[in-house]
């Protein structure tokens, strides 16, 4: 499978697809113009990625900021990772960073948390230098 790689811009965030080492980013503040555009070719490699995932696949969301049309298609991209829990012998580990203060981020992570029953859901404080 190919990697992908998008580099972060104002509105959208830096995203690494990384079937070789089973690894999916998404750092940044995303707030695209068009929230459907710019995620589905993302949610595309991710349907194919299910289909021969890696033994351990983690996700990393490292975000500042993103707007309400971008939460839908961040769970939409969990429940498809999560899809991967259920095949014999897979492990799906979802890293979720929020900065000490940042209540609004951290609540976010929170609730994915609980909607998210079969892969492993961390809530990583991080300071405000990470």
């Amino acid at each position: 499978m190919q990697k992908i790689e998008l580099k972060e811009a104002v509105t959208t965030p830096y995203v690494l697809l990384n079937a070789d080492i089973g690894e999916i980013r998404i750092e940044g503040r995303s707030i695209p113009e068009n929230v459907i555009d710019f995620y589905y070719p993302i949610l595309s490699w991710i349907d194919n990625y299910v289909k021969e995932p890696k033994d351990t696949t983690t996700v990393f969301f490292k975000l500042e900021y993103f707007n309400t049309s971008s939460s839908k298609r961040l769970f939409d991209i969990m429940k498809k990772v999560e899809t991967i829990a259920s095949q014999p012998e897979k492990k799906v580990v979802i890293n979720w960073y929020y900065e000490e203060n940042d209540e609004d981020i951290y609540f976010a992570g929170s609730d994915y948390k609980v909607l998210i029953g079969k892969a492993e859901f961390n809530l990583i404080e991080m300071d405000a230098t990470d």
